[in-house]
């Protein structure tokens, strides 16, 4: 459905043309209902204004307003209360227009203020609460100044003829502006049009015998077609109704004829009366239309909604459910059938925890309790599939509540993808990036993690030691047999280390020709016999390139107990102390830190 957009109207005329729209209301009901020597009865001037200012951008507004003030200042002064009173009325009339305007488009985030019920009920407002209360005031301390007719007869005047004849024209003026009249003719159908016409014809006919034909007050005859219309044509009905009760029920009455000549009143206030009967019927229809208009358009989206939820779900190759509060399944996709090789019809009714290992189970049990709890939010979820085809090892599970118009949520949409393969790369990229690409041993960030958690052993009691071992006189290696002979030394250097390490044990590249070692429970005597280990397993030479050319490897070691109640830092620091004094005291030899 498309939605209404604001006019911008380009035309140098387009404020000439609004203003004389506005002079030729204005003077028509001015000349027609001042039947007291005072303010007219009926005003629809304004709706006119109204309706232009909700309809256009602000941008406009300035050039519809000064046009409007112009043309209500000519018709005060030439049919009105006189040149007197014709400037501070034209401010009046279109500080009105524009307060109304003001709060409307402040308070709704839609830019019209008919189709649905909540921006009609705030339009009403602003309108009857607010925007005539406030210029009824300085309106009629004008009026009172300027005619006989005293302060609260002129505020009753303005306030009745303002409020009624915004009520009942403005939301008309609205639809034929925002082009919703030809719209409707364009996109509705045949049947339906032909429905309308009778409905109307027939409220048409009731409408002239109340005010014409009936010899009893009948003014009640014309709301049963009314509502009737209402709720079969909708606003676009109900405002066509208003317009024909207006009109015949209009020229009745001002012709002192019809149902209101039985009220022993003026002129003027029988035109207060009808004004009142057509404002009731206006809020008898139209919001009733309003919310029905609202309504067809919540199910119209439903139902779009629900045809590309199907055609997602029965397409799509993720697994799309339907939960229901209790964790129900209540609907599957087919694809079930081919990702977890169930049926779909076999998971209705079942758990949708029973979709995951026992050990997972929980995982998605929460996911599906926080969606739940926080409508709107998408919630995650891994877990390890019960019962899977055999290259399916992993799952995902999206979900998101379901919520009713109240905003409550009545239900899940879930959606599970296999992200095996992802998790399988995710493994691979975090293998190759925990081993050092050349050695084979940790890398730096992976044998530090493993430091981290050797020294929370250690602070639970557990006995370890960190070795740290620098290659002597590996820069001369480089320098004579490049770095192809440099890189592999230290790769035969760590193929000569594993074979003397426990589980447990592990060998890090630090950077460069600096390694570093970590045993587990052992302390610095086992530690400095392991060390001797190693380096009777370098005595043999290593070869450092295809011409059968070897090299003897020594290393400088230096060997701290790990202390858990000091840091990483600290123990790195001292035993890189340690390696120092090693190098210093001749090389290939191991110290201990202090």
């Amino acid at each position: 459905m498309s939605r209404f957009s604001l006019r911008s109207p380009q035309s140098p005329f387009a404020p000439v043309i609004t203003g004389c729209v506005y002079f030729a209301a204005a003077s028509f009901t001015v000349s027609i209902s001042r039947f007291e020597g005072g303010l007219a009865f009926i005003w629809i001037a304004n709706a006119f204004l109204m309706a232009e200012l909700l309809t256009t951008r602000t941008s406009y507004w300035p050039r519809a307003v000064v046009a409007c003030a112009i043309a209500s200042a000519i018709a005060t002064a030439l049919f009105g209360i006189g040149p007197v009173a014709a400037a501070p009325m034209a401010l009046i009339n279109v500080s009105e227009s524009l307060i109304v305007a003001v709060i409307c488009r402040s308070l709704l985030k839609e830019d019209v203020v008919t189709g649905s019920f909540k921006p009609l009920v705030v339009f009403i407002l602003a309108l009857c609460g607010v925007a005539d209360i406030v210029t009824g005031v300085a309106a009629a301390a004008v009026a009172s100044a300027t005619t006989p007719v005293g302060f609260s007869a002129s505020w009753l005047q303005w306030y009745s003829g303002h409020a009624l004849g915004g009520l009942t024209c403005t939301p008309v003026v609205i639809l034929l502006l925002q082009g919703e009249w030809s719209r409707w003719l364009r996109d509705t159908p045949k049947a339906v049009k032909i429905e309308a016409i009778i409905l109307l014809a027939l409220f048409t006919l009731v409408t002239v015998h109340v005010f014409y034909w009936a010899r009893y007050p009948m003014l009640f005859a014309p709301m049963l077609p009314l509502v009737l219309i209402a709720f079969r044509v909708g606003h676009i009905g109900a405002a066509a109704s208003i317009v024909i009760l207006a009109v015949i029920g209009g020229v009745a009455t001002m012709s002192d004829t019809g149902p209101l000549m039985l009220i022993p009143l003026s002129t003027g206030e029988r035109v207060l009366a009808f004004q009142f009967y057509l404002a009731l019927s206006f809020l008898l229809s139209m919001p009733v239309a309003a919310e029905l208009n609202g309504r067809r358009r919540l199910f119209q989206m439903l139902q779009e909604s629900e045809s590309r939820f199907r055609a997602i779900a029965e397409h799509s190759g993720d697994v799309v459910l339907n939960i229901s509060l209790a964790g129900t399944v209540e609907y599957a996709s087919p694809s079930a059938q081919d990702m977890i090789g169930c049926a779909p019809a076999l998971l209705v009714g079942q758990s949708v925890t029973e979709l995951a290992d026992a050990q997972d189970r929980e995982a998605v049990r929460t996911i599906h309790a926080q969606a739940l709890a926080q409508p709107g939010s998408v919630q995650q979820a891994e877990f390890r599939p019960l019962t899977a085809l055999s290259d399916l090892d992993c799952c995902e599970m999206v979900s998101r509540a379901v919520v009713d118009e109240r905003g409550q949520p009545v239900g899940v949409v879930s959606m599970i993808r296999d992200i095996s393969r992802h998790k399988a790369r995710q493994r691979a990229l975090q293998q190759v990036a925990a081993h050092d690409a050349l050695t084979g041993a940790d890398s730096r960030r992976a044998f530090l993690d493993k430091l981290d958690a050797e020294m929370l052993r250690a602070a639970d009691g557990a006995r370890s030691c960190l070795l740290l071992i620098d290659l002597d006189h590996f820069k001369s290696v480089n320098d004579r047999y490049g770095h192809g002979g440099g890189d592999r030394v230290l790769t035969g250097f760590v193929q000569r280390i594993l074979p003397e390490l426990r589980d447990g044990d592990s060998i890090g590249r630090l950077g460069g020709e600096e390694f570093a070692i970590l045993l587990a429970d052992c302390d610095r005597r086992d530690a400095s016999q392991l060390c001797d280990r190693l380096r009777q397993r370098l005595a043999a030479p290593i070869s450092v390139n295809d011409q059968a050319d070897t090299i003897a490897v020594t290393f400088s070691a230096g060997l701290v107990q790990l202390n858990g109640g000091s840091t990483r830092s600290a123990m790195l620091e001292a035993a890189d102390r340690a390696l120092y004094d090693a190098k210093h005291s001749g090389r290939n030899c191991l110290r201990l830190a202090a």
